[in-house]
C-alpha cells in the first residue's frame, strides 16, 4: 500500500513536536472527521516512543530499523513500507543513515 502523497483540507499545528534535541521533528495534522497524523523526520539515532492508542508508521522516504516492545527482531522498513504499533506500547526506530520521512497515524 503506498502512502498519501497530499492532504486536501486539513488544519495544521504550527507549533512543531520535537523530540530527543530535535533528532525527531514533526507537525499535527487536524482533519474535519476529527483524527489527526504527524508528519516528520528522523535523523540519524536511536529513539523509544511509547503509544497510547494504536499507530501506523508510514516510511515516505529513507530507512529505519524498529523493534516493537515485548519483542526481540528488528524489522526493517523502507519509503513505501509502513508498520503498526498497539496502544499503550511502544517501539524502538533507528535509522543509520540519511533522514527517514514518515506520516504517522493514529487510530
Amino acid at each position: 500500500m503506498s502512502h498519501p502523497t497530499r492532504f486536501d483540507a486539513v488544519s495544521v499545528v504550527t507549533k512543531a513536536n520535537v523530540y530527543f534535541d530535535g533528532r525527531v521533528v514533526s507537525h499535527t495534522v487536524l482533519f474535519d472527521d476529527q483524527s489527526k497524523k504527524t508528519l516528520g523526520l528522523i535523523y540519524p539515532g536511536s529513539y523509544h516512543f511509547g503509544t497510547n492508542e494504536p499507530e501506523r508508521m508510514d516510511i515516505v522516504a529513507g530507512q529505519c530499523t524498529v523493534v516493537l516492545d515485548g519483542e526481540s527482531d528488528s524489522v526493517t522498513h523502507t519509503a513505501g513500507g509502513s508498520f503498526k504499533v498497539p496502544g499503550n506500547s511502544g517501539f524502538t526506530i533507528t535509522v543509520s543513515e540519511g533522514v527517514v520521512e514518515y506520516i504517522c497515524s493514529f487510530s
